[in-house]
């Protein structure tokens, strides 16, 4: 019969002597193979991400003003059309008016149309048309003919299109403008 006060017995009773007569050693914590990133791949990453900063404002302003540039030309040439369109279905004269000092085009008596800053307007029209303070205007006539004239929108870079009408046969044309 034993009798067992709490001490630890050699084996099998702790566990078959295993670390017995040994002292605890003290777990170092192990870094290598541990989840994270190193400062070299951190400072790249920034690298990166300052490189896209840098390029998007770039981008965003080339895309606005080309998006601006398109929308201008398109009302310009819905405008022309819209006006050619008028003189012969209510059967009398409409004139697309464009005002130089004011950046604005459209048919005469409805709404202006204006042009965005970073766009050049140049027009060119017949005189007996042509007001005071830089407007102008091209009249088109019910049986389909025009006064004729032209107009000009340019980018900054000096590329742009422009928007001729035909003063016989009152036809629209669009041709590009290079520098």
């Amino acid at each position: 019969m034993s009798i067992f006060l709490g001490a630890c017995t050699p084996p099998p009773a702790c566990g078959g002597g295993q670390g017995w007569g040994r002292t605890a050693q003290k777990q170092t914590p192990r870094w290598r193979g541990a989840a994270g990133f190193t400062l070299v791949e951190l400072l790249v990453v920034f690298a990166i991400v300052a490189l896209i900063v840098a390029v998007i404002p770039i981008a965003f302003d080339r895309l606005m003003q080309s998006t601006q540039y398109r929308d201008t030309v398109r009302a310009a040439l819905t405008e022309i059309r819209n006006a050619r369109q008028l003189a012969q279905t209510r059967g009398n004269e409409v004139s697309f008016v464009v005002n130089l000092q004011e950046r604005t085009f459209g048919v005469e008596g409805g709404p202006p149309t204006h042009v965005p800053e970073p766009l050049e307007m140049r027009a060119v029209m017949a005189a007996e048309v042509s007001g005071q303070n830089g407007v102008m205007g091209i009249r088109f006539l019910p049986g389909g003919g025009a006064s004729g004239g032209s107009l000009d929108l340019i980018r900054p870079s000096g590329t742009g299109v422009r928007l001729r009408v035909d003063w016989f046969t009152g036809r629209i044309e669009q041709e590009p403008i290079a520098q």
